[in-house]
Formats: structure tokens, C-alpha cells, sequence
């Protein structure tokens, strides 16, 4: 079984498996955050990932999700259905 060694910020350094980690990337990056909860204290920990500590947490099968931290507003919507509705060909605007 694959073990990931990372540090609490109260207990020091834990071992994990892929399971107790998640990790938190960006949209169009290759870096982001992993998070997980130490098995000592329970405290949920984060911790940076640059791209080499996200491969290699893919790699051993850390489930990812991809975090925007500027959703689409209501404004954006409404702004969008607008150009739809006024445009006689939506599909014109994909070939271009």
C-alpha cells in the first residue's frame, strides 16, 4: 500500500494513504492546495502542491477536484442567454 508522508501543523510528520488526501487545483494550472485530516489530532491541515507534488499525488491516485474561485455570476448569465437569444445562428459563433 502506498503511503504519503506530510506534516501536521500541530503533530508533526503523519503517514497517509491516497484516500486521506484531497486535492484542490485550479482551473487550466498544475499547482494548487492538497488537504487532509491528521489522524493524530484531527485538525484539517492544507498544504501548497506545486506541480511536482500534484503529479506525483495523481499518481498514486489522490482524488482531485478543480476549485474556481470566481464562479459565473448572475450578471454573466443573464449577459449570456441575451447574446443567445439575440444571435439568429448560435452554432455560426462556434466556427469562429
Amino acid at each position: 500500500m502506498t503511503t504519503i508522508k506530510t506534516t501536521c501543523s500541530w503533530c508533526g510528520d503523519v503517514q497517509l494513504t491516497p484516500a486521506d488526501l484531497a486535492l484542490e487545483l485550479a482551473p487550466s494550472q498544475d499547482e494548487g492546495n492538497y488537504r487532509f485530516v491528521c489522524p493524530s489530532c484531527t485538525t484539517v491541515q492544507r498544504r501548497p502542491a506545486n506541480a511536482r507534488v500534484v503529479s506525483v499525488l495523481l499518481a498514486t491516485g489522490v482524488s482531485y477536484e478543480v476549485i474556481n474561485p470566481d464562479p459565473i455570476t448572475e450578471d454573466e448569465i443573464a449577459a449570456f442567454a441575451a447574446a443567445l437569444a439575440a444571435e439568429p445562428d448560435p452554432f455560426r459563433l462556434l466556427a469562429g
